[in-house]
C-alpha cells in the first residue's frame, strides 16, 4: 500500500466529515421533537459538538428530567473526549489560543484520523481536515433537521421516540465485543431498576457512571 499523502489524508478526512456531520439532520428533528427549540437545538450543536451527549441531554429532556440532570448526562458522556485529547495533543503540538482552538473539535472521528498518522503534519491534516469538515456540516444538517422538526407534530412521525433509536444506532456499532456487551447489559439493567422510582434523567446518568466505571476498571485489558 502506498504510504498516505497530506492530499490524501485531507480528502480522506472530508468524506469521513460529510458521513457524519449530515447525520445532524437527524439530531436537529430529534432535538427539537424533545421540548428544544430551533436555536436551543443550534447552539447545543454549536457549543457542545458531541454527538452522542447532545443525544442523550436530549433524551432526558424528552423524558422529563431537569436541565441540570440533562446536562450532567451530556457532560458524563462527554468526557471520553477529555482522554482522547490527552492522546492527540502531543501528536498535532499546538500550543496557546491554537491549541485551545483544537479542543472544540476533538470527538470520536477527529481522533480516530490523528492517531495513526506517523508525522506531526499528517497528524494535523487529518486533525483538522476531519474534525473542521464534521464541524461545519453538523452544525448545517443541525438547522435543516431543526426547521424540518419544528414544524411536524412528533407523534405523527414517530419523532416521539426518535431519540432512543437514533441513540440505539449510535450505540449498536460499538457493541463488537463481549466487554461492550456486558457493560451496555449493566448499564440498561440498572437503567430499568432505577426508571420506576427514581426522577426522569437519573436512570441515564447512572447507567453512564456504570459504562465509566467499567471501562475503568477493565482498562488495559484486551477485548475478547
Amino acid at each position: 500500500m502506498a504510504p498516505a499523502t497530506t492530499r490524501r489524508i485531507v480528502r480522506d478526512g472530508i468524506a469521513v466529515g460529510i458521513a457524519t456531520g449530515t447525520y445532524g439532520v437527524s439530531f436537529g428533528a430529534v432535538s427539537v421533537a424533545s421540548g428544544l427549540d430551533v436555536w436551543q437545538t443550534c447552539a447545543l450543536s454549536l457549543l457542545a459538538f458531541t454527538g452522542a451527549s447532545q443525544f442523550a441531554l436530549a433524551g432526558v429532556v424528552s423524558a422529563g428530567g431537569t436541565p441540570l440532570v440533562a446536562a450532567l448526562t451530556g457532560l458524563l458522556l462527554g468526557t471520553r473526549n477529555t482522554l482522547y485529547g490527552i492522546r492527540v495533543a502531543p501528536l498535532v503540538g499546538w500550543r496557546g489560543w491554537r491549541r485551545v482552538a483544537a479542543s472544540h473539535l476533538v470527538i470520536d472521528e477527529s481522533a480516530a484520523m490523528t492517531v495513526t498518522r506517523t508525522s506531526r503534519e499528517h497528524a494535523r491534516a487529518g486533525f483538522l481536515a476531519t474534525g473542521l469538515s464534521v464541524f461545519v456540516l453538523w452544525n448545517l444538517a443541525t438547522l435543516v433537521g431543526a426547521l424540518a422538526g419544528a414544524g411536524l407534530d412528533p407523534r405523527t412521525y414517530g419523532l416521539d421516540a426518535a431519540v432512543g433509536g437514533a441513540f440505539l444506532a449510535l450505540l449498536w456499532p460499538r457493541l463488537h465485543s463481549s466487554r461492550h456487551r456486558v457493560v451496555a447489559l449493566l448499564g440498561a439493567a440498572v437503567a430499568l431498576t432505577l426508571v420506576s422510582f427514581t426522577p426522569s434523567g437519573v436512570p441515564v446518568l447512572a447507567a453512564a457512571v456504570v459504562a465509566l466505571g467499567m471501562g475503568y476498571l477493565t482498562r488495559g485489558e484486551d477485548d475478547a
